[in-house]
């Protein structure tokens, strides 16, 4: 059975695998992966699409989703502003924004792989892989305005009770309502 992946529900768990990437060799690099995941609900395969261009010195991402063909465009935060500051600081050319060690665009699987690490390392016992910075936004967007509709628009769902199920809220309630009943 495939084990799908899930949001991290706990903020302290969000800034704790954040810390960790932060600590790690390639961590400026890493933790930016993860902060845009984690800040914007991009896939990662349009995180890792990104180019220098599309980032230095911008306000605003404006992209093509890989997977759905439809522009986007949407803010940076002031923690992505700063984050991207910092990362390209050390950068004096153009091209892909994330690196792999031979010079080529990181790719999926090694997204995984420090994620997945992170996670571990740091004691987060959800089912995680890329799509948990997706997730992971999704959840903690709902939880702070509980506006399915903005979020079903800018994961462009095609029904609130996708978007829903897509973040976890969906099992959450259950869940809850079963903690929460008794005869």
């Amino acid at each position: 059975m495939k084990h799908l992946v899930e949001p991290i529900r706990n903020k302290e768990e969000v800034k704790a695998v954040e810390n960790y990437l932060k600590r790690q060799k390639e961590g400026k690099r890493n933790r930016l992966i993860y902060a845009i995941g984690i800040n914007t609900g991009l896939r990662v395969s349009d995180i890792l699409g990104l180019n220098i261009s599309d980032v230095l010195d911008k306000t605003h991402i404006d992209i093509v989703e890989k997977k759905t063909g439809k522009k986007k465009k949407f803010p940076l935060n002031s923690k992505l502003i700063f984050l991207v500051k910092d990362y390209l600081q050390d950068f004096y050319e153009t091209g892909p924004l994330f690196l792999g060690k031979q010079h080529k665009r990181l790719d999926r699987s090694q997204v995984y792989r420090f994620i997945n690490r992170a996670c571990r390392d740091v004691g987060v016992e959800a089912n995680v892989g890329t799509h948990t910075m997706r997730k992971t936004f999704g959840y903690h967007h709902y939880k702070q305005y509980k506006d399915v509709v903005i979020l079903q628009k800018i994961f462009n769902h095609s029904s609130q009770s996708i978007t829903l199920r897509y973040i976890g809220i969906e099992q959450d309630d259950i869940d809850m309502s079963y903690q929460n009943f008794e005869l």
